[in-house]
């Protein structure tokens, strides 16, 4: 007989398989020998109380045997012969989108501008111990996109835009550890991703679709109102009458691209703001409200925000046991985010902290158009590569100095590991971001006991939380409103943000495609 039960227990208890045994057999009414297998279904960890405790969902085998059974990938057939859909960017849009054509019996054909994931790793120590940034290979472009080396998380709110269950068991199946399917808050890690994607990669090419690297889109062919292929950057080109555009939230120079061959887009407000870190032992100690976290509970995270003069102020991408990584994605640039590997190990804790922007903040921009929020964004990470004297070391205060308008005198060792230099970050910042933060730091510090403090690093900027422009669809084809055969996708196109929801929208313009009628010889 199987039963589903649902549990609030202690961590040592959630923790220990002897303990929790007994739990749920005295739950279930059973003795503990008749409870041949747990199956925990659900996890979440609630820290409200002075007590954290445990949330588990159980299915509990009595005196029935367990099969085990591991997530299986669809039987995808051959398509080495189908008809062939152009995709543009390996992230999670575009790798998700090939998967589900392979489904379908199309040809997948992926054009990304970056190496391969192995390959990724030369650059990025390139950028982390010599400053070099390779425009086509960094934390952001080259395979997976920029969630490969940036932490993998999988937590999205957007359930009404496929089924989330379906993208964690093509995950699991593909490599991820099988607690993505069971933790509130799933998360891989940068440690394991490169090897997910290789192995979808792999998958890709054995049933007949095909992955470019090092293949960056210079030129749309158009015929009219339609698409009728691309050109990269060697000149080379790829004829299809149908493009997925899954290019991320930093392709810039396919931005320009569009808005100068007339191709409608429209600027997109965005958040900016800084990447602040503490001790871990600091956040595990608000958050969960003792002096020492123990064995049987993971790092704290948190998620914060507040209104500040009529704006969001808010935690993003926020990475316990993580580290500060350098992700420019051109020469003469400062960017900066975080990501955390599996066990999310490290001593230390950062996350964004972000200033929601309006669009009249761009207007300093405007001869811009539609790019203007792109050239606010540009300038502010210029502005700190010119502050940090021409290398990747980042701009930074601490917490109190910064809130109280002192350059600090001193600053901690910290993650980043091209380094950090002392400035004022309010000559890197707008002041509205600037006076945003700092009242916003005072707020956080009024709930979160201790993260006030001048312990804390600020590092500048932290810019790139999301597109700057929108490209721009059909709500109910998915399909550019202007470009037959362009589908605009994930989160570089302004639809998306995160892993989850990038991969949803990937299979959402997958499943469009072959559902849009086009003229005979197209």
């Amino acid at each position: 007989m199987q039963k589903e039960l649902q549990l609030t227990v202690r961590p040592e208890v959630a923790g220990e398989p002897d303990q929790l045994r007994r739990q749920v057999s005295a739950s279930a009414g059973v003795q503990p020998e008749e409870v041949r297998h747990l199956e925990i279904l659900r996890r979440s960890i609630d820290a409200r109380g002075r007590r954290v405790k445990v949330n588990l969902k159980v299915r509990v085998y009595i005196n029935e045997a367990y099969e085990p059974h591991k997530p299986q990938l669809p039987d995808y057939p051959n398509v080495s012969g189908g008809r062939e859909v152009i995709i543009i960017g390996a992230g999670p849009a575009g790798l998700f989108a090939a998967l589900r054509l392979m489904e379908l019996g199309w040809k997948p054909v992926i054009l990304e501008r970056g190496k391969d994931v192995k390959a990724r790793i030369r650059d990025i120590k390139a950028i982390n111990v010599d400053h070099i940034v390779n425009e086509d290979s960094n934390y952001c472009f080259g395979e997976g996109g920029a969630g490969t080396y940036s932490d993998g998380k999988l937590y999205t709110r957007a359930k009404k835009r496929g089924n989330v269950r379906r993208i964690l068991e093509l995950l699991a199946g593909f490599g991820a550890s099988p607690d993505i399917l069971v933790d509130a808050h799933p998360h891989i890690g940068t440690n394991k991703l490169p090897g997910i994607i290789a192995a979808i990669r792999e998958c890709i090419r054995a049933h007949g679709g095909e992955v470019h690297f090092q293949s960056r889109v210079t030129d749309f062919l158009l015929d009219g109102d339609r698409i009728r292929g691309v050109r990269v950057e060697n000149g080379d080109v790829f004829l299809s009458d149908r493009v997925i555009l899954a290019a991320g939230h930093s392709a810039r120079d396919l931005f320009r691209l569009l808005h100068r061959r007339g191709i409608a887009i429209e600027l997109k407000p965005l958040a900016i703001g800084v990447r602040v870190e503490h001790e871990q032992q600091l956040i595990d100690r608000i958050q969960y409200s003792c002096e020492e976290r123990g064995p049987y509970l993971p790092p704290a995270a948190y998620n914060i925000v507040r209104q500040v003069g009529g704006r969001g102020v808010y935690s993003f991408c926020m990475c316990p046991g993580g580290v500060i990584a350098p992700c420019a994605t051109s020469p003469g640039e400062i960017v900066t985010n975080g990501w955390s590997s599996s066990r999310r190990a490290r001593s230390t804790a950062n996350s964004g902290i972000v200033v929601e922007l309006h669009p009249e903040d761009f207007a300093p921009f405007s001869a811009e158009g539609p790019l203007a929020a792109m050239a606010y964004q540009q300038a502010i990470e210029r502005r700190a590569w010119e502050l940090a004297g021409g290398t990747q070391a980042a701009p930074a205060q601490r917490m109190v100095d910064f809130v109280e308008g002192r350059v600090s005198s001193t600053l901690p060792k910290t993650s980043y590991a091209p380094g950090i230099t002392t400035v004022d970050l309010c000559e890197v910042l707008p002041e509205v971001i600037c006076t945003s933060l700092a009242e916003a730091f005072r707020e956080f510090g009024r709930t979160m006991r201790g993260y006030y403090t001048n312990d804390a690093v600020v590092h500048a900027p932290e810019s790139r939380t999301s597109s700057p422009v929108r490209i721009l669809r059909d709500a109910r084809t998915l399909e550019h409103v202007q470009i037959k055969g362009l589908f605009p996708c994930g989160e570089g196109a302004g639809y998306a943000g995160g892993i989850v929801s990038a991969a949803l929208d990937g299979e959402r313009v997958a499943e469009r495609i072959m559902q849009v009628p086009h003229p005979p010889g197209s």
